[in-house]
């Protein structure tokens, strides 16, 4: 890990197009003004880790759910064929 020191107003680049600033210091806490492209998504760490869970939560659809559907649609299908 690189640790960089800056005072207030001071900044940090990243690449060509990430630039980060010290915008306010107050008693422990850091104020960080962040410009970055759109395309780069920014996110506080734990935003970012409940953010990975809930993804990860909704791409592992188990067999259970799966059933559940597949009935669904077996019901349609019969009702279909009946009408």
């Amino acid at each position: 890990m690189l640790v960089l020191t800056r005072k207030l107003g001071e900044s940090i680049r990243i690449g060509d197009n990430i630039t980060i600033k010290i915008v306010d210091l107050d008693g422990r806490h850091v104020k960080l003004g962040i410009d970055a492209p759109r395309s780069v998504t920014v996110n506080r760490e734990e935003i970012y880790e409940r953010i990975q869970r809930e993804n990860q939560a909704a791409s592992s659809a188990n067999d259970h759910n799966l059933e559940d559907i597949a009935q669904v649609f077996r019901k349609r299908e019969m009702q279909s064929n009946t009408e």
